[in-house]
């Protein structure tokens, strides 16, 4: 009977055991899930920036040639010398059009001789004429002489005028206020009208000139308030420039135009900025980049170390559960380099890990902390 008794007690034992250790089992697996900082996704205000590189030029850059050939005769400028419009910058020294202006002066003198003996036959055979002595004929030959001798007056008038004209070429100004650029001539140099004599830059303006391609365009046009472009560009930011040394320009731009007709070449269509430049601290050629401020109104707002790249997407590890799954989500970046927008795959409200996320795996179970 004892015998009997001791298999059972000890099968019951056993049973115990077993069943305990199964609970510690499955009490230390839960208790092993490893834990990691999770976020509720919820929106807020973000104002994003949009940089392109520009170009800048001044209100007018025009380049000053030599309206005639000839010798530089004198240079009264300096290069980046403040100019006004008429101010004499260069005088060319032009034997040919010296020459032009006395032939000229002579066809006059000539010109006006003939036209004196053409009026002096005319008058002395006009009573001749009213007497019958010469025919009708006769004094209209005479008319005639007396008009060819006045059309070949007024033609060398002209070419006098002409002539003082190309002469006071040679005299070469300014067209417009602004800022002499390099001048690569100096005195003795022969020029004609291929030659760049220098550049005046009007800088009381400064453009800065950027392009977007077709999408960019559009994407840019649908963000801005307004029914036609011309609204649109109204309504636009303000916009502030960084110079090519990275330091910030202190006066702002609005956008003035853009190109109602894409670059067939490039795709893209030209914008223009309008800088004001009271202290000159923009010069014509130089470079530098723009910002554009965009501001979202409830934007998805994560942390970019939320995210990871997979080929071309960006992921990020959604909370199901005690569970995580992968995510495909479309983001813009923020101004801070440390967030994301998210504009798809992510709904107000959905759990995100923020942290650890290389650990991590599609369906893995782990443990949120908020």
């Amino acid at each position: 009977m004892m015998k009997m008794i001791l298999p059972a007690a000890m099968s019951c034992l056993l049973m115990l055991s077993c069943g305990s250790r199964n609970r510690t089992e499955k009490g230390n697996a839960k208790t092993a899930l490893q834990a990691y900082p999770a976020t509720s996704v919820s929106a807020q205000d973000v104002t994003l920036q949009s940089v392109y590189p520009v170009t800048i030029k001044g209100k007018e850059d025009i380049e000053i040639r030599p309206r005639i050939d000839g010798f530089i005769d004198d240079i009264y400028v300096d290069e980046g010398s403040v100019v006004t419009a008429g101010q004499a910058l260069f005088k060319i020294n032009s034997p040919q059009a010296e020459q032009a202006l006395e032939i000229a002066k002579a066809g006059v003198t000539a010109a006006e001789a003939q036209l004196s003996t053409a009026l002096l036959n005319f008058k002395r055979m006009l009573p001749l004429a009213e007497k019958n002595i010469i025919s009708s004929v006769q004094l209209e030959s005479y008319q005639y002489a007396y008009n060819a001798a006045q059309a070949a007056k007024a033609q060398a008038d002209a070419t006098l005028k002409n002539a003082e004209a190309t002469l006071g070429w040679t005299k070469v100004t300014s067209p417009v206020d602004g800022m002499t650029g390099a001048i690569p001539y100096r005195r003795g140099s022969l020029v004609n009208s291929q030659n760049v004599l220098t550049t005046v830059a009007n800088t009381s303006r400064i453009f800065a000139h950027f392009s977007l391609n077709e999408k960019a365009l559009t994407e840019f046009l649908n963000n801005l308030e307004g029914e036609t472009q011309a609204e649109k560009i109204k309504n636009a930011p303000d916009i502030t420039l960084a110079l090519a040394n990275g330091s910030a320009y202190p006066e702002k731009g609005r956008i003035e135009t853009i190109t109602g007709v894409l670059n067939i070449t490039t795709g893209s269509a030209n914008f223009r900025v309008e800088f004001p430049n009271p202290q000159g601290l923009l010069k014509s050629g130089m470079s530098g980049k723009i910002t554009i401020p965009r501001t979202l109104e409830k934007a998805l707002l994560i942390p970019q170390k939320a995210t990871f790249a997979q080929q071309d997407k960006v992921l990020v590890y959604m909370i199901q559960g005690d569970s995580v799954i992968q995510k495909v989500i479309s983001v813009l970046a923020t101004p801070d380099g440390k967030h994301y927008v998210v504009t798809e795959g992510l709904n107000q409200g959905d759990r995100i890990v923020t942290d650890g996320i290389a650990t991590l795996s599609h369906g893995k179970k782990i443990t949120a902390q908020e």
